[in-house]
């Protein structure tokens, strides 16, 4: 099968990436909440009185979380896609998604707080 090529791929790759986004929101309650949290604190930026490139890094930091969210979902997907069972190591991968995403929390509320806080 022949691979999509230039203009093609770029297609389709906006295509899957509009997928992914219309099946967090619709499967992913968490990813539902960080979007809400995106929109509502984007808005909020353009009335604080912060600097373009400071409202550009809080804006980043919540587009950040729901990154590392979905790819979180990601893994959670795969590893239940393999197994349903109870295993160590499965635990430990959703558990690491987890702490990724409570990490890129933390950046967040840091960059957020130190600029609004500075």
């Amino acid at each position: 099968m022949e691979k999509n090529r230039g203009i093609k791929r770029l297609f389709f790759a906006l295509i899957y990436s509009w997928q992914g986004f219309k099946s967090a929101l619709k499967n992913e309650e968490a990813f539902k909440q960080e979007f809400v949290a995106f929109i509502a604190l984007a808005i909020i930026s353009f009335f604080l009185d912060v600097t373009a490139i400071e409202r550009l890094m809080m804006i980043t930091t919540v587009v950040l979380v729901m990154i590392i969210e979905v790819l979180n979902s990601a893994i959670e997907a795969v590893v239940d896609r393999v197994s349903t069972d109870k295993h160590k190591l499965s635990g430990r991968a959703k558990d690491y998604g987890s702490f990724a995403v409570l990490m890129s929390i933390f950046i967040a509320t840091a960059t957020w707080l130190t600029i609004l806080l500075n």
